[in-house]
């Protein structure tokens, strides 16, 4: 049984200003998505099956940045337990939620405001082979093949079923979620089992983990 924070909804410091769709019209997706196929297998099939969805939210004017922070967790959570069942189907692997985050806050970036809980999430989810990325807008990255990924034209994080035999290289920093990202199942359990699913407790943890040095 899954915890019943996948079901808590926003407190205010983000907005739901557009639910799952594969084509929202709040933000513009199709140029980015278009550019990333050469990058991804697994994209193209998955729009073309209408799998990739996006869910867009807006930071309220005001908002505390811890609060955005929380909210933004407990939005990917609900993410990570819609994938979940979606990936015994026959074409789970191709099921991609994105996280989308409009709006800002006064003594944050989207990068800053995506760490602690991306961070948070992979370890709570990668041993049940759910895997999250981190992408900010305007921000250059390189793919596996060292190449140049378009900048995203906003910032997001995705969610999406973990290709055990690849994704392990890109934990390089953190050894011991790779392995558990090699050998994940989903076996159902609740991954909130012991910790509450609550952002300062999450944190916390979080913050206890061993931090990966910088290159």
């Amino acid at each position: 049984m899954h915890n019943d924070g996948a079901s808590r909804s926003t407190t205010g410091a983000l907005r739901l200003i557009e639910s799952r769709s594969p084509s929202p019209t709040t933000v513009d997706t199709t140029g980015y998505t278009m550019a990333m196929v050469g990058h991804c297998p697994f994209l193209e099939p998955s729009i073309r099956r209408g799998l990739t969805g996006w869910t867009v939210y807006e930071i309220a004017p005001g908002a505390h940045r811890d609060a955005v922070e929380a909210e933004l967790f407990h939005a990917a959570v609900r993410g990570a337990e819609w994938i979940r069942p979606q990936l015994a189907h026959s074409q789970g692997a191709l099921v991609c939620e994105n996280i989308v985050i409009t709006g800002s806050v006064p003594d944050a970036d989207h990068r800053e405001l995506m760490t602690w809980p991306h961070w948070a999430l992979k370890h709570l989810y990668g041993p049940v082979g759910v895997m999250f990325g981190k992408f900010t807008q305007g921000a250059g990255e390189r793919d596996k093949f060292g190449r140049s990924i378009p900048p995203p034209p906003f910032s997001f994080l995705p969610v999406r079923a973990a290709v055990r035999h690849s994704d392990p290289r890109f934990l390089r920093d953190t050894p011991d979620l790779a392995h558990a990202l090699a050998v994940a199942d989903d076996d159902g359990r609740d991954v909130f089992e012991h910790i509450p699913c609550e952002w300062k407790a999450v944190r916390a943890w979080a913050g206890s983990l061993p931090v990966p040095p910088k290159r």
